[in-house]
């Protein structure tokens, strides 16, 4: 979804978000343009804080309970609609939208970690959102279970195991890009970007639905 709608696009978007999620949803999605407007002309920095605080007071929960299936990636229209996601609707939602308020894609990782979870004491599947302010620089970690943006080197919570973004996949370390090593999920990729699709053709066929 790109963030410079007219307001004709933005008034079918809103339309079709009160037909499909109800009129809770609408005002988050109003929250969600509004966001965009007032952060397009913010520094890099403070996109990320605004964004990162934004998605993460959207409530935590699986894709069984949310969306009924095992595994599933969901737009940012999705989630904002539904009002819950995992970790990987979080991420990919605050990458699509920093995407879209400018951010260069070569800045953005989707990085999955392995997370320690204290309550299980546990290690867990997570992904989180990394931004990297050039090729060599220490990334800064978006993450939905604390609005802190901080270094990879201060979450020692969390170790790597790979990385990618809208133009290839990295091996990840956190620090650099490595070389390819781990298959993308490319056919969850290929599912959302074809939703991504979708949703930005939404606004000139919503009258039809």
């Amino acid at each position: 979804m790109a963030v410079a709608l007219d307001q004709a696009n933005q008034d079918a978007v809103l339309q079709f978000t009160r037909v499909h999620y109800g009129a809770p949803a609408v005002a988050r999605i109003r929250n969600w343009f509004s966001l965009m407007l007032g952060a397009s002309q913010s520094g890099e920095r403070e996109k990320l804080k605004q964004v990162n605080e934004f998605f993460n007071r959207i409530p935590n929960t699986s894709d069984q309970a949310q969306w009924g299936k095992s595994d599933y990636w969901a737009t940012p229209l999705e989630l904002i609609g539904a009002n819950g996601g995992d970790c990987e609707d979080f991420a990919l939602a605050k990458y699509f939208t920093l995407r879209d308020l400018g951010v260069p894609d070569e800045r953005l990782r989707l990085t999955y970690v392995r997370a320690y979870l204290p309550a299980s004491k546990e290690m867990q599947s997570h992904m989180v959102l990394t931004y990297h302010s050039a090729p060599d620089a220490e990334p800064l970690v978006l993450d939905n279970l604390t609005n802190a943006i901080k270094p990879a080197s201060e979450r020692k919570d969390l170790a790597p195991t790979y990385s990618f973004n809208g133009a290839q996949l990295w091996a990840s370390k956190l620090r650099g890009s490595g070389r390819l090593s781990e298959p993308a999920p490319a056919n969850l990729w290929s599912m959302l970007r074809a939703r991504l699709l979708a949703d930005e053709h939404a606004p000139q066929t919503m009258g039809e639905k």
